[in-house]
């Protein structure tokens, strides 16, 4: 019996969806724990109820459906960047000790979910239980890169553009130094880069949302939330999305 993955497959496509995603993550996030002055634990309330709502209804559709999956998405993105904030900066521990008990937390979601199920693959998130651990883990990811994207633009100091060139060249080179050249494990290969995505949609919201003397374009966050919401909603509506390839049961 052949069984159809309900996540998209890892195209060009999908690499620029998830970088507007991660974007507007990170606006939005700020729009409502700063601007409007929630905080960041209510923000990760708020945002954690709509990303498990999006998720319980990306879980029973019984096929892949990009709006919903791009919905789940953007919860993820949303909730990890009031939850990394929430870490980094309400909990005390600073952005060296949030990054690591992310880090943690993810390699323990990857654990758990190849013991689970016995695979990492895009092509296997099929079942319930591989998509609960696949958004498991889509939010461990956000919430770590959001924590590497302030780390990396706060205090290294390299600011929201620097950030946005050191993760935008970490990309490409995993694209051409290792994708395109190497043999290593392309699953390992897609989550690295996908982890990378995420601070680097942070660097990039930052950069679009903070005051000019701190190095940002000093844009209205929402304004700038809508605009990549209509991009992303545009792409979604008007560009193919296809399953990953789906596998084979004997």
């Amino acid at each position: 019996m052949t069984t159809t993955s309900k996540v998209p497959e890892a195209t060009l496509v999908f690499w620029i969806t998830k970088i507007l995603a991660t974007t507007l993550g990170e606006t939005g996030g700020d729009a409502v724990t700063m601007s409007m002055h929630a905080g960041y634990l209510l923000g990760s309330a708020i945002f954690g109820v709509l990303f498990l709502a999006a998720v319980a209804a990306q879980i029973s559709a019984s096929a892949f459906r990009p709006s919903l999956y791009w919905l789940a998405m953007v919860g993820a993105t949303t909730v990890g960047t009031t939850l990394a904030d929430f870490a980094d900066r309400s909990l005390g521990i600073g952005y060296p000790g949030g990054a690591s008990l992310l880090f943690a937390l993810l390699m323990a979601s990857f654990y758990a979910w190849h013991r689970a199920t016995g695979s990492l693959q895009l092509g296997s998130v099929s079942s319930g239980k591989s998509e609960f651990f696949y958004w498991l883990t889509i939010m461990c990811s956000q919430t770590l890169g959001t924590a590497l994207g302030d780390w990396t633009a706060d205090s290294l100091g390299l600011g929201y553009a620097g950030g946005a060139l050191v993760f935008g060249t970490l990309l490409l080179a995993l694209w051409l130094l290792l994708y395109r050249w190497t043999t290593l494990s392309r699953i390992a290969l897609f989550w690295a880069a996908f982890v990378l995505t995420r601070p680097l949609g942070a660097v990039l919201g930052d950069l679009l949302d903070k005051p000019v003397d701190h190095g940002g374009l000093a844009l209205s966050r929402y304004v700038a939330s809508l605009a990549l919401l209509a991009v992303m909603a545009g792409m979604v509506a008007l560009v193919r999305q296809r399953p990953a390839r789906s596998i084979a049961h004997g």
